[in-house]
């Protein structure tokens, strides 16, 4: 956002008439994302740090339910959460326009209903923002989804898995708040699953490489596909 001059009344309306709707914020959702990019608008910054408990009483709200809508709008793509410690989360704030779950158009324009824009472009705004919000752990038809997505090779180490030696892995381990996103869940054999645990990701992929289960070219394919996951370039198919 900096050296970029905004225009609130089209920042406005892109959030109410695409932002809001295509991702299906709720009431609180979206008092907590106008409250962060209002405050990263101010100091014309887009990573910005506060204090949960200190939102949710100006927004009269509870803890809970504003640390619930911070956690559903990472994981949405609305914001990315970058530090929880302490001293406050801290965040990057991105603007509706930046949100890659709302997919646009050859025109530029947003798959979301508008005047003569079509049925078709309504159904796939929805179903972008359906996928964003869905939890692939939930059911065996989700979980298949991302086993085939990988069509059958362990995402770490390249090497086939069969459908009985296949698991599902958190990229960000569930004990560091990571979630059930198909930007988070990745295939894998059984053995990368066991000997990453809770380790990061990139620092597991490296020992694979020092080990000699990856070539240089293989891991950075890997770091490559880390960056792809997080950005929701790696859809499974539903």
């Amino acid at each position: 956002m900096p050296g970029k001059k905004l225009n609130a009344q089209v920042l406005w309306i892109k959030f109410e008439d695409v932002l809001a709707p295509g991702l299906r914020l709720t009431v609180k959702e979206r008092a907590v994302y106008c409250y962060l990019l209002r405050h990263s608008l101010v100091v014309d910054e887009p990573r910005i740090q506060f204090s949960v408990t200190a939102m949710g009483r100006t927004l009269h709200m509870g803890i809970g339910a504003a640390r619930n809508a911070v956690r559903r709008l990472d994981e949405l793509g609305a914001l990315r959460v970058l530090r929880r410690n302490k001293n406050g989360h801290s965040v990057e704030m991105r603007p509706p326009e930046k949100i890659r779950a709302l997919r646009r158009g050859r025109n530029g324009a947003p798959f979301v209903a508008q005047a003569g824009a079509g049925v078709v472009r309504a159904a796939r705004a929805a179903s972008a923002a359906t996928l964003e919000t869905k939890d692939f752990w939930k059911t065996l038809a989700l979980r298949k989804a991302i086993h085939d997505r990988e069509r059958g090779t362990c995402f770490y180490c390249l090497r086939h898995a069969p459908g009985k030696l296949q698991c599902l892995d958190h990229v960000v381990p569930r004990v560091r708040f990571g979630r059930n996103s198909y930007r988070n869940l990745v295939s894998c054999c059984i053995e990368c699953n066991t000997r990453k645990a809770d380790r990061p990701v990139r620092d597991f992929l490296r020992t694979l490489y020092r080990q000699g289960r990856l070539t240089a070219k293989e891991l950075d394919a890997r770091l490559r596909a880390l960056k792809d996951l997080a950005a929701g370039k790696l859809r499974p198919s539903l």
